[in-house]
């Protein structure tokens, strides 16, 4: 086997074996994952069998002599294929450490995949983890609706849910982001001191290249947005990207509506609905009020592990 770091020469292949992989998700294809080049030195690395078919990708960043599963990404380890076997992935590490020692990296910091990102069972890195003593060093908690079982919600989710249909909110897909940027970046600064992630440029230009992957909800009183949510959708799996709600929404329990028409009507028949984390500090600090709501949607927890491997 050998490793390649990526070039632009090998996205075709690339962005095929992303598309035919067990642990697939559209965000490692590559007009994704370079719409932030500017702020992460790309060091993606491609595994290549003794017959130069490739068996597995690892989207990834250097910085300061460490090598991250990719900093600009939610999570993601390696990508591997319904062929991929445990006994072929502790060699990959083999080798893996052998190459980043040779360019003098230091660490490897791993964003494991959750299990509901899987199409098939794809655990085969934790296993090689384990195995090469890698340490855990960060664990987020995301709440997970399974939606193959029945959806059971909260006595408050289910009340304000009715104050909104009281009210007349609207639910409806639409493609206005400049309406949806400007309540969440208001909500956002006002009630976090924060920004969103992605500029309104950056998520134009994503859902222009993903269609069918990210998409935008609203809910409106009248004729005024006051809720929105940003879906990033998967095969099997949607997760709220952003959601936002300003005043009046949630005095008109808006949003709790529109997640509610979310998971009934448009992604009943998905497997999965994710509302993302609830932490901070590398998964040491739980913000119970956020993760409290989440939970009120019958939500429970998912894990997302972040392992250290020292490069000796």
């Amino acid at each position: 086997m050998k490793i390649e770091k990526y070039s632009s020469n090998y996205k075709i292949i690339w962005d095929k074996f992303v598309k035919n992989s067990k642990n697939t998700h559209f965000f490692f294809l590559r007009d994704y994952m370079e719409y932030h080049s500017d702020r992460f030195e790309d060091f993606s690395l491609m595994v290549f069998d003794e017959m130069n078919k490739l068996i597995t990708i690892l989207p990834s960043n250097v910085k300061e002599k460490v090598l991250y599963s990719h900093q600009g990404l939610t999570f993601g380890g390696f990508i591997v294929d319904d062929k991929m076997k445990t006994e072929t992935m502790l060699e990959i590490f083999d080798l893996l450490k052998h190459f980043l020692k040779e360019h003098d990296i230091k660490k490897l910091v791993y964003k494991c995949i959750p299990y509901i990102y899987h199409i098939k069972p794809s655990e085969e890195d934790r296993y090689a983890l384990f195995r090469n003593d890698a340490k855990l060093i960060g664990r987020d908690v995301t709440s997970t609706i399974d939606l193959t079982e029945q959806v059971r919600y909260s006595k408050g989710r289910k009340w304000t849910i009715n104050k909104a249909k009281k009210e007349s909110i609207q639910t409806f897909q639409s493609d206005d982001y400049e309406i949806f940027w400007e309540l969440l970046t208001g909500v956002l600064e006002s009630n976090h001191e924060a920004k969103p992630v992605h500029t309104l440029d950056e998520i134009k230009k994503l859902a222009s290249f993903f269609p069918k992957n990210i998409k935008l909800f609203l809910a409106k009183k009248d004729e005024r947005i006051v809720s929105g949510a940003l879906i990033y959708e998967n095969q099997n799996i949607v997760h709220t990207q952003y959601l936002a709600n300003n005043h009046e929404g949630r005095e008109l329990g808006a949003l709790d509506l529109l997640i509610d028409y979310l998971i009934k009507d448009i992604y009943k028949n998905k497997k999965y609905f994710d509302f993302g984390i609830s932490n901070e500090d590398a998964g040491r600090y739980l913000n119970t009020g956020l993760i409290s709501q989440k939970e009120g949607f019958g939500a429970r927890a998912v894990v997302h592990d972040f392992y250290e491997l020292e490069i000796k």
